[in-house]
């Protein structure tokens, strides 16, 4: 088995929370990870984007020019990043922001309203969950709950209670795949 994703939108949306999270849950069930992140100056509001890889074998380098999924937050990572995905590759698409049309033929574009349900959720905060729960259900690279130990290993103390509504995004983003 083996998984590279490139996570790509602005500081602030939960970006680099989503890589952590999604290369914690590789490490819990036992495989090799790395998690390489890259942001702006600016941080909140400038650009965010990460890389990790899951591996059941040793992985030589974290730097990956062309990953196999990626997922996109916003409008300028679209316009950034969709030539970067291999063919054959996902892009998983947060349309809530992204009005871009599609360009390529050669890969799968899984659409996802992050921000519209997250709203519905009552926290928009939750809409990086939301586009994690989606690439869980379509890759099935890690199971749901090691994403619920990772949230419980690395959100601090004073953020736990937003545990339960992390893990509703999640369900909801998988439940669009799978639908």
């Amino acid at each position: 088995m083996y998984q590279d994703v490139m996570i790509a939108g602005f500081g602030g949306q939960g970006v680099l929370l989503t890589g952590k999270l999604l290369a914690y849950a590789g490490m819990i069930e036992g495989r090799h990870v790395t998690w390489f992140p890259s942001y702006g100056a600016e941080i909140r509001g400038g650009t965010a984007n990460c890389t990790v890889i899951i591996s059941q074998d040793e992985i030589g380098s974290p730097v990956m020019q062309h990953p196999g999924s990626l997922l996109i937050f916003n409008s300028a990572s679209f316009q950034k990043f969709e030539n970067k995905v291999r063919p054959g590759g996902q892009l998983f698409v947060n349309t809530s922001l992204v009005q871009d049309q599609p360009t390529r033929s050669d890969v799968t574009y899984v659409n996802v309203k992050a921000n519209d349900i997250a709203n519905e959720l009552g926290d928009i905060r939750t809409a990086n969950m939301v586009m994690l729960g989606a690439f869980l259900a379509q890759t099935n690279v890690v199971s749901l709950d090691s994403i619920r130990t990772a949230l419980e290993k690395t959100l601090p103390e004073r953020r736990r209670s937003l545990i339960p509504i992390n893990i509703n995004a999640l369900q909801r983003g998988m439940e669009l795949v799978k639908k």
